[in-house]
């Protein structure tokens, strides 16, 4: 009850977007909407969703009318790269992107199938209080300091230069 559908034209972004819409509902019923819809990528899951159906069908004698759409599942295939000439000799690269479709169909889940447990609610532990952290030596100052960074040649440092906007600043024009 599967069909795949490999290499086809279409972006991921676009086919995945119609797949979305017909995820989880009857064949007969997704067959409908996706044949109202204008989209490309809609007329491309149709003929992967006929194929799914003729698929249970043939080989596994199943009615297409009674299956929904379990998954629908879009991926990405190969890019093709081409072109467009620009000005000046160069070329802008185009990439056409391609697409692998999978289809599952299968039976709906009844109630019963599904037990749903209810959300286990964590009751809330008192918090355990640290012990008292037992008494350290404090630490002299020799410990603490760091021993100092020596410099190979501290006398290399150079000094600004005073400009002419210092002088200016320093005997103002009255």
């Amino acid at each position: 009850m599967k069909a795949y559908l490999r290499s086809v034209r279409i972006a991921p972004k676009k086919a995945n977007l119609i797949a979305k819409m017909v995820r989880g509902m009857p064949v007969t019923e997704a067959l409908d909407l996706l044949e109202r819809t204008n989209k490309k990528g809609a007329e491309i899951l149709i003929g992967v969703i006929k194929s799914a159906a003729a698929n249970a069908r043939q080989n596994d004698g199943q009615n297409p009318s009674e299956l929904i759409v379990k998954t629908i599942v879009v991926n990405k295939a190969i890019t093709y790269h081409r072109g467009i000439p620009m000005a000046r000799g160069r070329m802008r690269r185009i990439r056409k992107f391609l697409s692998h479709i999978s289809v599952t169909l299968g039976f709906p889940e009844q109630e019963e199938d599904k037990k749903i447990d209810p959300p286990k609610v964590k009751e809330a532990q008192p918090k355990k209080k640290e012990a008292p952290v037992a008494n350290k030596k404090p630490q002299t100052s020799s410990q603490t300091k760091k021993s100092p960074v020596k410099r190979s040649n501290p006398t290399a440092k150079t000094q600004k230069k005073p400009s002419d906007e210092s002088k200016d600043s320093e005997n103002p024009v009255i």
